[in-house]
């Protein structure tokens, strides 16, 4: 089971995580990203162009597939104006030992945040805004895979 989504709506963590523990595996890992709400930000808005964001997070989630032997993963991405604290990204990944399923989550993060293409606006609670630009951190985390 292979299974992205893009949306705006709210996604709960714990029936992501039950269904790949359904899967029968002996691992399940999984990474919740969450909006930052320091410097005073107030939201975030997330946009992307429709098509084209879909087959990017497909193809970061085929290339973990190829890499870990995967009995299943779940990478949820919303896009929107979410609020700070609120969740953003939702990675799973289920295999049959740790090592597989812990790697692969890491990988999948990694890849999603330097390669996805979203593009993000910060609003703050003095009404300002301002585009946030890739980072050199984001881009040499996804290298070292």
């Amino acid at each position: 089971m292979i299974e992205v989504r893009l949306q705006a709506e709210r996604f709960d963590p714990g029936a992501e995580l039950a269904r790949l523990e359904a899967l029968g595996s002996g691992a399940v890992a999984s990474f919740i990203g969450i909006v930052r709400g320091e410097g005073g930000l107030a939201s975030l808005r997330l946009d992307h162009y429709p098509g084209m964001a879909e087959r990017a997070m497909q193809a970061i989630a085929d290339e973990a597939a190829s890499r870990w032997p995967l009995l299943g993963l779940v990478l949820v991405h919303r896009h929107g104006t979410l609020a700070a604290n609120e969740r953003i990204v939702f990675v799973g990944t289920a295999s049959r030992h740790r090592a597989a399923a812990l790697e692969a989550c890491a990988f999948l993060i990694d890849w999603a945040k330097a390669k996805a293409p979203f593009w993000k606006q910060e609003t703050f609670h003095d009404g300002t805004t301002r585009w946030v630009e890739a980072r050199a951190i984001d881009d040499a985390a996804a290298a070292r895979w």
